[in-house]
């Protein structure tokens, strides 16, 4: 159906339009262009409009070629009501399994972008950009830390929906943090993305070829790999398990006591953080996840192992904890009557058993909003008080946030201080991320003080002590 000369004359909240034209780099091929409005109706008439390329290679990426993926462009740029998607058309047979490699250059229709583009660009363009003239559409760049990568499976979740695992090469920085190539090196990662939300990495875990690499025309699709657990690579995971350090003189006597320590983990994804409590901190730990098939991909890509140090259980982590915490409630007094959602064997297996730590790592994803977490309904109280219900005397409750707001932030921070006796803070320094810590009992290690316990000394062996160091009282 072709388009209405007028149509793009106007923001139209959340409005989300794809078409195809021909490519002027090359009379055979065309190119996709996607417009999507932001779901805000701007409050001025000189509403931005941005314009990207996409990287030549990655049009088959969730990121570039679905409307959640686009969505999440537009929400991290910053001032912009509509955002335009300029890319080659995928050809028939093209999906998003392929092996992608950097461009060692530009290409030519990278190259001439700016000129050929400026005409398209106008004409999508709503009209209250013209009323001093003709406008200046800003041409954004995106950037990321990708060389190569390969899909290597593909599946469909009952609640998440699309997903893949991929391997990937990325460049970081080498630990001297100075900024020019010499200090940049290469690493393979092992990722899990929703199609939901594509921008967001769930899982991400270091692995090893098996083999030498460094010869010529080797591809990373020929390559195997070995899963590497001992560090977590994610960005906000060691900051979590820093927290430890707040009670590690109560788990190294509990460990010396002849009992390992026990950790709940809400949100599993491919299970990094369980899989590295077990094997590099001797913990026992639960783990509970919404979708099933992603922890069959955890079990198959990530290595994670259930065992007598790991359980996990599908279901609702939410709902899990509250149940968790009535059933525990109601054994002190008499015998509860099972019920069929599915948790029974677990509950009964653990509640008798306080839990040292529970770590919430779970999201609200919205393409609308951007990626929140942890999910609205986790800042009520009587959440709140169900996870304090199954922490030991000296326990924590470790969450892993995103907020959407500074209000959604003060909120959950204060939510948090009217339950539990002390709340701590980790900030992950990624733009993103904070890391809340909240205590049951003011009786923890102090921040910045000198604990020379067992348990401690060996957190201090397999995380960054920074991390240790950056935690901050509230």
């Amino acid at each position: 159906m072709a388009l209405e000369a007028r149509a793009f004359e106007s923001i139209h909240p959340s409005r989300y339009i794809c078409f195809t034209i021909p490519n002027p780099s090359c009379s055979d091929s065309l190119l996709r262009v996607a417009v999507l409005d932001s779901h805000i109706q701007p409050a001025d008439e000189s509403s931005q409009v941005g314009a990207l390329l996409v990287p030549e290679g990655r049009e088959a990426d969730w990121i570039f070629s679905t409307e959640s993926g686009h969505s999440q462009l537009l929400y991290s740029s910053q001032g912009i009501c509509r955002l335009i998607l300029v890319g080659n058309q995928l050809k028939e047979g093209d999906c998003a399994s392929h092996i992608y490699c950097r461009p060692s250059e530009c290409s030519l229709h990278q190259q001439g972008f700016e000129v050929w583009s400026k005409p398209l660009l106008l004409a999508l363009s709503p009209r209250s950009l013209f009323k001093n003239g003709i406008p200046e559409i800003p041409l954004l760049n995106y950037e990321d830390d990708l060389i190569s990568s390969v899909v290597i499976h593909q599946c469909v979740g009952c609640l998440v929906g699309e997903m893949l695992v991929e391997d990937v090469e990325i460049e970081i920085e080498s630990e001297n943090g100075v900024h020019h190539s010499s200090s940049l090196k290469r690493e393979f990662r092992r990722r899990l993305r929703f199609k939901r939300m594509p921008n967001l990495i769930q899982t991400e875990i270091h692995i090893v070829p098996e083999t030498d690499h460094s010869c010529d025309g080797v591809s990373i699709g020929d390559l195997k790999f070995m899963l590497d657990h001992r560090i977590l690579v994610h960005p906000y995971l060691a900051p979590m398990v820093a927290s430890l350090s707040l009670i590690a003189e109560n788990i190294a006597r509990r460990i010396q006591s002849g009992f390992k320590p026990k950790a709940l983990c809400l949100g599993v994804g491919g299970g990094a953080l369980l899989t590295f409590l077990t094997t590099q901190l001797g913990f026992e730990v639960t783990g509970v996840e919404s979708d099933g098939e992603v922890l069959k991909v955890a079990k198959h890509y990530f290595g994670l192992e259930a065992d007598e140090s790991i359980q996990v259980v599908v279901g609702d982590g939410i709902e899990f904890m509250k149940k968790t915490a009535c059933h525990k409630k109601m054994h002190t007094f008499a015998s509860s009557e099972h019920d069929n959602n599915g948790f029974d064997h677990l509950l009964d297996a653990k509640i008798s058993h306080d839990f040292d730590v529970v770590m919430v790592d779970l999201d609200s994803s919205d393409i609308r909003n951007g990626t929140s977490s942890p999910p609205l309904e986790f800042v009520r109280r009587d959440v709140l008080l169900a996870a304090k219900s199954l922490l030991s005397e000296n326990g924590i409750l470790v969450i892993n946030v995103i907020p959407l707001s500074k209000s959604f932030y003060d909120t959950l921070v204060n939510h948090l201080q009217q339950v539990f006796c002390e709340l701590h803070k980790i900030d992950v320094r990624n733009g993103e991320n904070f890391v809340l810590i909240a205590a049951v009992s003011p009786q923890i290690f102090p921040v910045g003080g000198h604990c020379k316990s067992s348990f401690f000394m060996q957190l201090k062996s397999v995380i960054p002590e920074s991390w240790i160091n950056s935690i901050s009282k509230i």
